[in-house]
Formats: C-alpha cells, sequence, structure tokens
C-alpha cells in the first residue's frame, strides 16, 4: 500500500511540474555570452536585442572584478555614464541579478571610461508570463425567437407585461 501511495505522489508530482512547464524559476541570461562583462568585443545593445526578459529571470554578470563591476543605474545616468549615484553595485566578478520587476533596467561598469566604449546594458524586463491560458468557456447559446423582433428594445416587458425602463448613467 506504501509502495501504491509513494507511486501516486510521485506521478502526481510530475504531472504538476509538467503542467508548470518552464513557468518556474525563469530563464537565467549570461550577459555577453562566452565573453561575458567585459569593455572589448562585445555589443551589449545586440545581446539583449535577441533575447526577451521577463519578471522572474535572472542576469549573470561574469568578469574580473579587479578590472570591471556591475553598476545599476537610472536612465538618465545610464545615457551619461554617471556611476557616482547607484541603484546598486555588485563588484564579486560573478553576480546574478534577479529581475524583480517590469520596465527597463539599466546596467553601467562603473570604472571610468569603460561605459564610454560600451560596457553597459540596458534592458526592457516584461511582466512574468502567465504560462497558457484556457480560453473562455463560451456561454449558453439561444435559439432564435419566433418573434420576428429586429432587435431588443431598451423597454423591456416584464413577466405582467408592465414596461421596465433600464437605466444609464445620468448627464454631468
Amino acid at each position: 500500500m506504501a509502495w501504491i501511495n509513494s507511486k501516486l505522489f510521485f506521478t502526481s508530482l510530475m504531472i504538476l511540474v509538467a503542467l508548470m512547464g518552464v513557468g518556474v524559476g525563469g530563464t537565467v541570461h549570461k550577459v555577453g555570452d562566452s565573453s561575458g562583462w567585459t569593455m572589448m568585443g562585445v555589443d551589449y545593445q545586440a545581446w539583449a536585442s535577441s533575447r526577451t526578459f521577463q519578471v522572474g529571470d535572472s542576469l549573470v554578470f561574469e568578469y574580473n572584478n579587479e578590472f570591471h563591476d556591475v553598476t545599476e543605474v537610472t536612465p538618465h545616468d545610464f545615457e551619461l555614464c554617471y556611476s557616482s549615484n547607484p541603484l546598486a553595485r555588485y563588484q564579486t566578478g560573478s553576480d546574478t541579478v534577479t529581475l524583480t520587476k517590469p520596465g527597463f533596467q539599466h546596467f553601467i561598469c562603473g570604472v571610468l571610461g569603460h561605459c564610454d566604449i560600451g560596457q553597459k546594458l540596458g534592458i526592457l524586463v516584461f511582466p512574468a508570463s502567465l504560462g497558457p491560458v484556457a480560453a473562455p468557456v463560451p456561454g449558453p447559446v439561444r435559439s432564435p425567437s419566433s418573434s420576428m423582433s429586429p432587435s431588443p428594445s431598451p423597454l423591456a416587458t416584464s413577466p405582467t407585461n408592465a414596461p421596465q425602463y433600464q437605466m444609464g448613467p445620468s448627464p454631468l
């Protein structure tokens, strides 16, 4: 009996995991792919344009922390390559940033001159995917009425054939 309960639990767990799909955990994006976070040879704008970022995804920045850092900045500071007022600063050489909110996020290398020659990344983070969504269930189909009324009237009749009026918003 314990074996059957164990097998049922495992099967149920596998079905649940299959239904959840990739919605669990998000995608891990290694910034710059095999080149990592560096000031030479990577077009980060082109790298980002080939990806979709969603809440729950992670950015992994790998770099030599003797020569670089990762500084999250405002859009204004991103355009100016200004790192003196960071939203966050990462300096380990292997930093993972989890994307927690939709909107634009901007990262630069805070070492003087590196951002100016292209070590900067701006991304748009989309809300988390809801996964597959079931189609709405249609309501009951009404059969055509035996009366030849061209269209419903705003004036409806009750079972006692007394007129009933539909209320609309009052004019301002």
